[in-house]
């Protein structure tokens, strides 16, 4: 079986140009505006201590050493005992160079505090952005975008607005202004040396602009990749049983090893490309740098220039090419960032297709009457799941639906809650279209238990309280006595404290399912479904939990969804769906095309 990703087809992103991608990055960014403004202002602060840095070198070489007098705006500041000998000079320069190192280091070290923590924060609230919003969107997209993707654009991508402000943005500007103060100083020695040094800048700018314009595709299409060999990992190990069970752990290697050589030939492919535009960039400004010392030469033996002009003009080339590097390097960088940038966008501009309507209508308590009025609905791939489907089931019914697997039973239950909204028709909570309520308000009337028990690795207690997070310990204790649970949590070492590990793997299924039902009982919800509730269980497991369920109807309007006729015993009314069609009815429950019939 070929699982190369390149097979799939990709489908087209809506891409967006940089200074969009920069503008929503700034206004995402708007809690640390503060913190990057004090990054900036000390990356500003580095501009006069750079200029300063190659001050000394010349004091030494043409005052020392030569016979000049001190530059105008140093002499001020030195001492009269100082100038009338060469050591007390040296002494002057030496303590000159350790007070611009001292205050460089200081500058450096508050930058880089003030980067861990804006840097930290911009990614940790982008991050909280992303899945706030992957949480509102509805389980259409995520049945259809996949859970590795979104985990990868939550942990990998989001930290772009990071790279973007923290290491993009702020050096590229600090860069911009230190290139703008090297040309003045420059020009102000040798206004021939700032013209020559500056003649490479249209080549460096012209490299950036031709590989960003064809390094953007490459950058998502390796995004793309590693996402898929993420995917892959998530698949083996959340179907770990199945994998050994076949003995394909070798075949699940191979298909991880398949896409992440992918991945590793587009990063290799990516480097490389990196490594000949930093070799080119870095061949332009060597280009530059020898007609500088060319053109500088000639002028010191002219007498147009002293030897110890020429030494800080040299020292500032250095500096004034190291922005031009930064920031050719830095727009070449941030084709990365902004790929990752963009895909993030590209989760915050999906549409929630399950909302609140304008003006919700508040539900307290539902009395419980449920009604499916001509109800079709399909996952987009063709044909209906629920082919007009119509029913109407009373207060406190306990309804058994069942059917063969994909007969649309499941798709019932998901469509109470609004999981997904009806493609024709409407369902309806004691009378009222449940795309009139207030959502939350609407969900707060159901109690789920699922045929795979839910449980998240926090504790017995946390788990059961989830529906009602702010519950007392003596509810949650009487919960799980309901739920017949009680004596065996109070059995564990740490009772109620007890972790039950990633997905409940510490318990059994049975085990995982009483926690399950208990978190049920607890919620109290008016209406109750419950999925295939002891289809994993052993025959004695499942007496024990009907046992439990029974009680747990009481009083509710319930959806029991079951393959096994037997499941369904302990239910008032009865449901067949074959097709997505009701085929059959009895008991308490009003289906209006079978009663004309």
């Amino acid at each position: 079986m070929n699982h190369r990703m390149d097979d799939r087809p990709e489908p087209t992103p809506k891409s967006q140009s940089d200074i969009a991608l920069l503008g929503r990055l700034v206004k995402q960014a708007r809690p640390y505006w503060g913190h990057i403004s004090a990054i900036l202002a000390l990356r500003m602060f580095g501009v006069p201590l750079a200029l300063l840095t190659p001050v000394p070198l010349a004091i030494a070489v043409d005052s020392v050493v030569g016979s000049d007098e001190l530059p105008g705006f140093i002499s001020p500041f030195v001492p009269d005992a100082w100038t009338d000998s060469n050591l007390g000079l040296l002494a002057f320069v030496a303590g000159f160079q350790l007070l611009i190192v001292l205050l460089t280091q200081l500058q450096e070290l508050g930058s880089y505090a003030l980067r861990a923590v804006a840097g930290q924060g911009l990614a940790k609230e982008f991050r909280s952005k992303l899945f706030a919003h992957l949480q509102r969107l509805s389980l259409r997209y995520h049945d259809t975008q996949g859970m590795a993707e979104s985990v990868y654009r939550v942990q990998m991508d989001a930290p772009a607005i990071r790279d973007v402000a923290i290491n993009s943005v702020i050096p590229t500007l600090g860069s911009a202004v230190t290139l703008v103060a090297m040309v003045f100083v420059i020009a102000r020695i040798d206004w021939q040396l700032a013209l020559v040094a500056l003649a490479v800048s249209p080549a460096l700018f012209g490299l950036a602009r031709f590989y960003n314009t064809r390094m953007r595709p490459r950058y998502r299409e390796a995004r793309r990749i590693e996402g898929f060999s993420i995917r892959v990992v998530q698949e083996a190990l959340t179907a770990f049983r199945v994998v050994k069970a076949f003995g394909r752990e070798k075949g699940e290697q191979d298909r991880f090893e398949e896409q992440a050589d992918l991945a590793v030939e587009k990063r290799v492919w990516l480097g490389w490309a990196e490594g000949v535009f930093g070799l080119l960039v870095n061949m332009t400004i060597a280009l530059g740098t020898a007609l500088v010392l060319y053109v500088g030469m000639r002028n010191v033996l002219n007498g147009q220039l002293t030897l110890g002009e020429l030494l800080v003009v040299l020292a500032y080339i250095t500096q004034l090419y190291e922005p031009l590097r930064t920031i050719s390097r830095q727009t070449a960088s941030l084709q990365s960032s902004l790929v990752s940038a963009e895909r993030a966008f590209e989760v915050l501009d999906e549409i929630p297709d399950v909302l609140d309507g304008p003006n919700p209508r508040r539900l307290e308590t539902a009395k419980g009457e449920v009604e499916f009025r001509n109800v079709s609905f399909s996952y987009g791939r063709g044909s209906d799941v629920l082919d007009d489907v119509s029913f109407k089931v009373r207060p406190g019914t306990r309804l058994g639906v069942s059917g063969r697997t994909g007969a649309g039973k499941t798709t019932i239950a998901s469509l109470l809650p609004r999981f997904y909204d009806t493609d024709e028709g409407s369902v309806l909570i004691d009378g009222v279209d449940i795309r009139d309520y207030a959502l939350a308000d609407l969900r707060d009337q159901f109690a789920i238990v699922l045929q795979e028990p839910v449980l998240f690795s926090t504790t017995i207690s946390e788990n059961i309280a989830y529906g009602r997070p702010e519950a007392p310990a003596k509810d949650i204790e009487d919960a799980a006595r309901s739920a017949n649970v009680y004596e065996f949590i109070a059995g564990l070492p740490d009772g109620f404290e007890t972790l039950v590990g990633e997905r409940g793997m510490k318990l059994s299924g049975g085990e995982r399912q009483r926690i399950a039902l208990a978190r049920a009982f607890l919620k109290d919800a008016p209406i109750l479904i419950l999925d295939e509730p002891t289809s994993s269980v052993d025959v004695e497991t499942e007496a024990g939990i009907m046992e439990t369920m029974e009680r747990l109807m009481v009083g509710r309007t319930t959806f029991m969804i079951a393959h096994r006729l037997s499941t369904l015993e302990y239910c008032n009314a009865r449901l067949e769906i074959e097709g997505g069609v009701v085929t059959s009815a009895s008991g308490d429950v009003d289906v209006p095309a079978l009663l004309a019939s």
